[in-house]
């Protein structure tokens, strides 16, 4: 069998002053985020606090201590940079005003976890939720910051909206795609956690989870502002897992973007392609039944990334291998809606659409996206990606790098997303890197798509390492997917994406 491969550039990212680089604390310590300018005078990104009495002054100290420099303490001094203050590195300080800070009343508190159950919960949801969007106002704060304490963070209760048949069917499915997962591969239970990434999950609908019931209650609310939830050990360092250092990196540039900030953006990536994710989720409409919701996440250097909620699906439309596709005519559907939403944003029609998807395409998804695309733009590529238990090794003890691009026979190619980091002289996972098989359903240049692959998996701003084992088209279709099954059917998702990370 013949094997090729090849170690694709690790793509780089463009930031303040047209600094480009692939590491972002190196870049952003000496350029700043990207759009800002060191000779002018540092931006005022004001927060709000929503928390129990005893936590404001320490969430309120920690946001007064990233001004200063501050030292990592982690072992690799290549991956953990010491941070050098919010004004040194991103131009900016974060303000905390009176007016924004919300006490929760801890005797209710206390009265309402005690409570538990569907019930308690709904009331712990509410009780977070008034004080939340009591910020809604004309005159409101560019972030919130929300203290969890320990058990809201891991706080999750059935779903009582679920009839006893319902539930017996989600949990089927749950039992078939544990059971169905990599089997030509025979997976490990990591291995297994990883497929079920890219899969419509039952448990997101069997279950409550507190932290994303509250985000999408209050994305949902008018005038909404971005939550930045922490728990004790992102602001007391005597509880933290990082160090003060590491955790000021990944606190402020998640703070930065829900602000409305850009960190950094491609480059080199064509400003007139449009990248679409598709995903699949679990749903229960008002009407009684369940059906999978699709999800179209878009992704463009000139725009936010934004969501559109596609169509929902039966449970009987779905393939041999039992994963939901779109009719001819919803892919269609979809796919205009994508368009005209660009053109309003931009002005323009894309050049290039480029859709992902992480099963491959029917028949149908084929003729229904292309063809419409094709009537409005020059080109449209129909790219797969899928999880696999195909394995590479190199010699010495590394695995393989990041980049790593594996073609098997003639057409079949796997994608390292994951693996050894170079610029941090690290790997940075807990097993072997296990890569994505990628195709397409055209005729494609597959090496490229890779390479657009690779730089997608590092736009995700939800920390400053900036890898991500998945592109960003489809790691917030996925997000999007799980807020959905706290919202009605007639609730449209937020399209933004800082409401999600």
């Amino acid at each position: 069998m013949e094997i090729d491969v090849q170690q694709l550039k690790e793509p780089l990212l463009e930031f303040g002053n047209g600094a480009t680089g692939v590491e972002p604390k190196v870049v952003i310590a000496a350029s700043g985020p990207f759009g800002s300018n060191r000779n002018s005078a540092p931006t005022e990104i004001t927060c709000g606090i929503v928390a129990l009495p005893a936590e404001i002054m320490p969430i309120r100290n920690w946001i007064s201590r990233m001004h200063t420099p501050l030292i990592g303490e982690e072992k690799n001094a290549q991956r953990y940079k010491d941070f050098p203050g919010l004004e040194d590195a991103f131009n900016c300080h974060f303000i905390v005003r009176d007016e924004f800070v919300r006490s929760l009343n801890e005797e209710k508190y206390n009265r309402l976890r005690a409570e538990g159950g569907p019930a308690g919960f709904v009331a712990l949801l509410e009780f977070f939720t008034e004080s939340i969007s009591s910020l809604f106002s004309d005159l409101r704060p560019d972030c919130i910051l929300v203290g969890f304490p320990d058990e809201i963070a891991e706080l999750r209760v059935t779903n009582n909206k679920l009839t006893f048949s319902e539930r017996a069917i989600l949990e089927r499915i749950e039992e078939e795609d544990e059971a169905n997962q990599l089997m030509l591969f025979k997976p490990t239970d990591e291995e297994k956690r990883l497929a079920a990434e890219l899969l419509p999950q039952a448990e997101e609908l069997l279950f409550r989870n507190f932290h994303r019931a509250l985000k999408a209650r209050c994305m949902s609310l008018p005038n909404p502002v971005p939550l930045q939830v922490l728990t004790r050990h992102a602001y007391v360092s005597s509880e933290a897992k990082q160090s003060d250092a590491t955790r000021a990196w990944n606190l402020s540039t998640a703070m930065y973007y829900k602000a409305g900030r850009m960190l950094w953006r491609p480059s080199g990536l064509a400003k007139s392609t449009c990248f679409i994710g598709l995903s699949f989720h679990h749903l229960k409409r008002r009407s009684g039944d369940l059906v999978y919701a699709s999800v179209a996440q878009a992704f463009s250097s000139e725009v936010e990334p934004f969501t559109l909620k596609g169509a929902s699906v039966s449970h009987d439309q779905v393939t041999v291998d039992k994963r939901p596709y779109l009719k001819a005519e919803q892919a269609a559907e979809l796919v205009e809606r994508i368009l005209d939403r660009f053109e309003t944003l931009t002005g323009a029609t894309p050049a290039r659409l480029v859709i992902h998807k992480t099963s491959r395409y029917e028949p149908s998804e084929v003729t229904g996206f292309r063809d419409t695309a094709l009537a409005r733009v020059a080109s449209c590529d129909l790219v797969w990606m899928a999880p696999t238990g195909f394995r590479l090794l190199r010699r010495g003890m590394q695995p393989p790098r990041r980049g790593t691009l594996c073609r098997v026979g003639k057409s079949r190619y796997f994608l390292f997303t994951t693996g050894y980091v170079d610029w941090w002289a690290e790997y940075p996972g807990p097993h072997i890197p296990a890569p994505l098989e990628i195709g397409a359903a055209n005729d494609t240049d597959i090496v490229e798509r890779s390479r657009e692959i690779l730089m997608l998996t590092k736009m995700s701003w939800n920390s400053a390492e900036a890898l991500s084992r998945y592109p960003v088209t489809i790691s917030f279709a996925r997000k999007v997917g799980m807020v959905m099954t706290e919202l009605e059917d007639d609730t449209p998702p937020n399209p933004l994406f800082r409401f999600y990370i």
